[in-house]
């Protein structure tokens, strides 16, 4: 497997990862970085061709969330670099993306006047190519690629992604949160066990203190300040950490009965709520619960912000976009309310090296706005991290779940990852990477065959592992409990594709006939007998007319042995009935019921065979007195589905 990040390879900002998987290539988020406006804002697309075929490049585009540093360079690579293939997002994704990608270009194109950049068109344009990705469902690309979403916390619609083609696997996980907020619930994966699992390392070396007294402290030092009369900016995103403040807020000011205007920089949030009450079934249940009554979007203390009150006097609490202090209201405001010491600044989440926001927080006094603007900076500066991004706990929590083989550190700095490198190989015993932009990492992987296990093969290791345990017992040593079940079967492999391999207990069928079936002898003199196919999977020449096999076809048989008196007195049957023909008789039946195509022969020794599609015989074997009553079914490989079928019918018959 190769992994090559064009973004976020010991970095933050312009997530994009190239994965190549089972000999197709996936392109994990497609975002613009913060910190520049040069050719440096975009991935460097160049590293996957310069002739700009990128469709016969990539398979697939996936993208986990909409926030602007994993989604912003899409409509650039897909309008303007040429990709027409299909994209992935979840329905919130789908919806929220256009409305910061036009924000975007609006504050990049007609504030700055920057020329080349894509247009409100090639946003609408990119997002017809959109393919809905739905949690836990399974979408498959091609014949081979598949993707499955799971839930990621962080924002609304945000998603992991678990891909697979032929044996190889990988989870890219984007940005996600393991600790449940007011508003989102924590992420989530199953057991995948994929071959790589590519994670996110913003706070790759801290560990949060408890939520609730971080809110303490947010509330406490929001109204100190405007006690005094100051006037808070709280730089946030539009959506995520917005609506979970605003909450916090709403509900302090109903408690504390406060008069203080709070405000919402206008437009955008205003779109954005309307989306978060559309997809409440994203959020957490104590949202889901509260909608019923009260939509907790719809906001009482919270008034949208008009620019004219940035001069007004008197103390005021403001939200404003983005987040960083790079562009916007938020970056308007601070250069006005920056040089007065009794306002505040807060900043609740991660900033991106090279914005505004990280010169602040490093302790500049005078910030460079552009080569024209210097501000003074004499306001309170606070960094509370209400980050939606999981802590190095959070992040070890979901190695644990996935359980992968090998782990890849994106998305964080390079000291951060280096410390968490060495915990993750430490606790988990795991080869861990952290490549840098444009750097590929070649990754081994193992095979594992995924196959159908017979009942016969189970029940005996079963009983063997039962046995060993009382052995145990017996000497007073403690059993663990049973996690791994060794077995020794024989493992016949499928087609190579969707249909799955079979693990027999060698009892199951005689391995001198495991070669492959002849073909009929072309050799043979007109209206003479051809040549017998030979090398069937097969206990008896009972158990199929070997001559109706198609050449080069494996054929699978099977004994569901039962108990007479048993079966017998299930279905009513007196002593003298014919128990073998009531079964095959109530078997026949059944799958009629079932629609299928069912024949009933007799041989020459009237033996009954119940035949069923092309290949699946069901005979009941004869007898001795040895040996238990049983019926015995075969069936080519072909007819693996509709065997499974029959199975369970004979299954329910027998009990």
């Amino acid at each position: 497997m190769k992994v090559v990040p064009l973004g976020a390879g010991q970095d933050v900002g312009r997530s994009c990862v190239l994965v190549t998987l089972g000999g197709k290539t996936v392109m994990f988020d497609c975002g613009m970085h913060m910190g520049y406006n040069d050719e440096r804002r975009f991935p460097d697309f160049n590293y996957i061709t310069t002739t700009g075929d990128f469709t016969s490049r990539i398979d697939a585009v996936v993208i986990t969330h909409f926030h602007l540093d994993h989604c912003g360079a899409l409509p650039h690579f897909t309008e303007q670099r040429g990709y027409h293939g299909p994209i992935y997002m979840t329905p919130p994704t789908k919806a929220i993306c256009p409305i910061l990608l036009e924000d975007y270009r609006k504050i990049t194109v007609e504030r700055k006047g920057e020329t080349g950049f894509f247009t409100s068109q090639h946003i609408k344009d990119c997002m017809k190519k959109v393919v809905p990705l739905h949690l836990h469902e399974t979408v498959w690309v091609d014949d081979d690629l598949e993707l499955r979403a799971y839930y990621a916390g962080h924002v609304l619609g945000a998603a992991m992604v678990y891909a697979r083609c032929g044996n190889e696997s990988v989870v890219y996980t984007g940005d996600y949160n393991m600790t449940p907020d007011r508003h989102l619930g924590a992420a989530w994966i199953e057991k995948v066990r994929p071959d790589v699992v590519i994670t996110e390392t913003t706070y790759g070396t801290t560990i949060r203190d408890s939520k609730r007294a971080r809110e303490r402290d947010f509330l406490e030092k929001v109204h100190s300040c405007v006690l005094r009369g100051g006037k808070v900016l709280i730089p946030c995103f539009a959506l995520g950490r917005a609506q979970e403040l605003c909450i916090l807020i709403e509900t302090y000011w109903e408690r504390m009965g406060l008069k203080v205007p709070v405000y919402f920089s206008a437009g955008l949030t205003e779109k954005a709520n309307r989306y978060y009450k559309l997809f409440i079934n994203w959020t957490n249940q104590k949202i889901k619960e509260s909608f019923v009554d009260r939509n907790p979007f719809d906001f009482k203390y919270i008034k949208p912000w008009n620019r004219d009150y940035v001069d007004l006097p008197g103390p005021m609490v403001l939200f404003a976009t983005p987040g960083m202090l790079h562009i916007g209201t938020s970056l308007e405001v601070f250069k006005k309310w920056a040089p007065d010491e009794r306002n505040m600044l807060i900043m609740p989440g991660y900033c991106v090296a090279g914005t505004v926001g990280a010169k602040v927080l490093s302790g500049m006094k005078v910030v460079d706005i552009d080569q024209y603007t210097q501000v003074n900076v004499n306001i309170d500066v606070q960094n509370l991290s209400f980050s939606a991004h999981a802590d190095a706990k959070g992040i070890m929590e979901l190695i644990r779940q996935a359980s992968p083989r090998n782990v890849v550190l994106v998305h964080g700095e390079k000291s951060r990852m280096t410390y968490l490198k060495s915990k993750i190989m430490g606790e988990f015993g795991c080869p861990c990477y952290h490549p840098a932009n444009g750097e590929l990492l070649e990754i081994e992987t193992s095979q594992d065959i995924k196959a159908l296990m017979s009942d016969q093969l189970f029940q005996e290791s079963w009983a063997k592992e039962q046995q060993r345990r009382q052995e145990l017992q017996a000497d007073d040593q403690v059993a663990e409990p049973i996690t791994q079940l060794p077995v020794r079967g024989v493992l016949l492999l499928g087609d190579g594709g969707k249909r799955l391999p079979r693990l027999l207990d060698p009892s199951e069928f005689d391995l001198d006939q495991v070669p492959v079936v002849s073909g009929p002898n072309v050799d043979a003199p007109a209206g003479g007998d051809q040549q017998a196919p030979a090398g069937s999977i097969a206990e008896s020449p009972a158990a199929m007319d070997e001559s109706d096999i198609a050449s080069d076809t494996v054929v699978f048989s099977t004994r569901k042995v039962f108990d007479e008196d048993t079966v017998a007195k299930r279905m009513g049957l007196d002593a003298s009935a014919d128990l073998s023909h009531a079964i095959l008789a109530a078997i026949s039946e059944l799958l009629t019921i079932d629609s299928a195509q069912v024949r009933d022969s007799k041989g020459a020794d009237r033996s009954q065979t119940i035949e069923v599609g092309n290949s699946i015989k069901i005979s009941a074997q004869p007898t001795d007195n040895d040996s238990l009553p049983a019926l015995l079914v075969s069936w080519a490989w072909e007819e693996e589905e509709l065997a499974t079928q029959v199975l369970v019918i004979i299954n329910r018959v027998l009990g």
